[in-house]
């Protein structure tokens, strides 16, 4: 209002006309922020979530009633508290104290964050919360506000979700994966002490299973896992189901193998304890391998990889057994495994072979019966090896088939060759089919497609079996041997005592030949012990009266030979004739014993 030129009015009148306008403008930016003020206050007090808004010292001094609501309280009564308080354990409290560092200490517009703020009762409730700062009326201060929305529905759905991944639906248990992690990190760089690791696979589970149904499968299942959570509680214990009704255990912390050892019998000792589903009392033994071991000895496929191999022993061991590993028997099987490995190869390279042990008349002891056929590998790096060493691993490489059936194929082979060469002087051949050939369902076609291509009869085959295999409860053997009977084969029973014997009536056998092994031929090595000769005397009778030949194998010498035939003994096979010959060799046998010459 100094400067007046131009200006025509008075400076009272101009004085005048200014304060108008300014009370104008005042008026105006008074309404503006009035309407500002009620906009916000609309949407602090209904806004779907609840907020609270603090002083610079961090104390709430507002509170909406969504959040009053949330938490369970009157809004009035949270303030003057703390945002920080309003967390529910102290790792909320912590967390929402860190929001509001950052917020003060650097240029984070919001801090974002899920933690459970405490409810009235005394619970915890989730809450997605996002802390926010306002602009304070000094310079660089500012209100803290939090901002809660309820987050207890998606947490509990992402907690079951999380639960399952890692969780065995059936039993609670951990489960496989979960598992291997837990493992993962046991073994980590930062892991000290001891580690125990404890495979279990229950026994004949299938049995219930196909028993009792699958319900009543899972009932055991979860009975097991019971058990085995109560059984494993110290060396903060991880129980998990690996697989259908295979199990784990993860020790973790200072302790010896013989007291992880007393735990595992101690879980055993429970679970042979019956479950009860119905009337039904359902108890279940288990195979146990374990390993314990420092956590840096090795790896995780190292320490798992021992496991197997020793819960593998243990059932070998007959079941319902523990076996803690080895590391030097473990050396010793991987090279066991390593041929288990290679005999697919060997088979198709030609380096298994046919081996004999003759059977001859005891009257006439130049004249051979028959040969039992049997295989050796003669393997390029150890040498000769007896079928003892691989057929075992035959059956687990799933190699028992393929070799079964090679065995009848060159054996029937060979015995056509003979009877070119020498007539009705020609052996039988005897095979010992494996019982894994003796049920597989195109054995008998096969057999008969072999004596055909070899223009046989079927009378020259001998097919070898034992009690055990005639005692299989489905029967599978006993039906193959009888069809291959049918065709003319001939039946040889390995006979140790009465009770084998009688197997020959009791199921209407088509037996024509009986061979005494064990202890009843052992007995008469040295001498005529009465009893042993008693014995002996009553399986020839019994025999004779069931029209059988009679023979016996493990004959040691020509005087223990001697001894059986007075008894009634007319055939036998063993050292006192040779333990195994090769097709050369029959054939100077054969050669030795009917003054034939082979043609050249």
């Amino acid at each position: 209002m100094a400067d007046t030129d131009g200006v025509s009015l008075t400076p009272d009148e101009l004085e005048r006309v200014l304060l108008d306008v300014a009370r104008d403008a005042v008026a105006e930016a008074d309404a503006a922020r009035d309407a500002a003020i009620r906009r916000f206050t609309t949407l602090y007090a209904s806004a779907p979530i609840g907020i609270a808004m603090a002083g610079p010292d961090g104390r709430v001094v507002e509170v909406n009633k969504q959040l009053g609501t949330f938490l369970g309280q009157r809004p009035d009564r949270l303030t003057g508290r703390r945002l920080t308080e309003l967390g529910f354990a102290d790792r909320d409290c912590d967390k929402l104290a860190a929001g509001l560092a950052e917020l003060a200490e650097t240029d984070l517009e919001e801090f974002k964050a899920r933690v459970q703020l405490a409810h009235a009762d005394d619970a915890g409730v989730w809450a997605d919360i996002v802390l926010a700062r306002l602009p304070g009326d000094r310079p660089g201060a500012f209100y803290p506000v939090l901002m809660a929305a309820d987050a207890n529905e998606v947490h509990t759905l992402q907690e079951t979700l999380r639960h399952q991944s890692i969780h065995d639906s059936l039993t609670g248990l951990s489960n496989a994966s979960r598992f291997h992690t837990l493992l993962e990190t046991a073994l980590g760089p930062s892991a000290s002490g001891q580690v125990a690791l404890i495979y279990l696979d229950l026994d004949g589970f299938k049995v219930v299973n196909d028993g009792l149904g699958a319900g009543a499968g899972d009932q055991v299942l979860r009975g097991v896992a019971r058990k085995l959570k109560e059984a494993f509680t110290d060396h903060d214990a991880l129980v998990a189901r690996l697989s259908g009704d295979g199990f784990a255990v993860l020790l973790r912390g200072e302790f010896t193998a013989s007291q992880v050892i007393t735990l595992v019998e101690g879980a055993m000792e429970d679970l042979a304890e019956p479950i009860y589903i119905d009337e039904h009392g359902v108890g279940v033994s288990a195979s146990v391998g374990i390993v314990v071991r420092d956590v840096r000895d090795g790896s995780v496929e190292d320490i798992q990889r021992a496991a197997e191999i020793a819960l593998h022993r243990a059932k070998e061991s007959g079941k319902a057994q523990w076996m803690l590993f080895d590391p030097e028997l473990d050396a010793r099987d991987r090279a066991r495994y390593r041929l288990g490995a290679e005999i697919a190869g060997a088979l198709e390279n030609g380096q298994f072979e046919l081996t004999y042990q003759p059977t001859v008349k005891l009257a006439e002891p130049d004249e051979i019966a028959a040969v039992n056929a049997g295989l050796r590998w003669r393997h390029p790096e150890f040498g000769d090896l007896p079928a003892d060493e691989f057929y075992p691993l035959a059956d687990t490489t799933g190699m028992t088939i393929p070799l079964g059936k090679w065995l009848p194929t060159e054996s029937l082979r060979a015995t056509a060759r003979w009877r070119d060469r020498y007539g009705e002087a020609a052996p039988d051949v005897c095979i010992r089919l494996p019982k894994r050939l003796a049920i597989e369902p195109d054995l008998v076609a096969m057999v008969k497609e072999e004596l055909d291509r070899n223009e046989l009869p079927a009378k020259a085959l001998r097919l070898c079996t034992d009690s055990s295999s005639l005692l299989d409860p489905r029967g599978e053997v006993l039906d193959s041997l009888t069809v291959l009977a049918d065709l003319g084969a001939k039946l040889v029973l390995t006979v140790q005592g009465s009770a084998d014997l009688e197997l020959i009536p009791q199921h209407q056998l088509a037996v024509q030949h009986v061979i005494l092994s064990g202890p009843v031929v052992d007995a008469l090595a040295d001498g005529e012990p009465e009893t042993a000769v008693r014995h002996l005397e009553q399986l020839v009778a019994r025999a004779r009266e069931l029209k059988l030949r009679i023979g016996a194998e493990g004959v040691r010498s020509a005087e223990h030979a001697a001894r059986l035939r007075r008894h009634g003994v007319i055939a036998a096979r063993g050292a006192f004739v040779a333990e195994t010959a090769t097709g050369d060799q029959v054939d100077q046998l054969i050669e030795q014993h009917t003054g034939a010459e082979v043609p050249r």
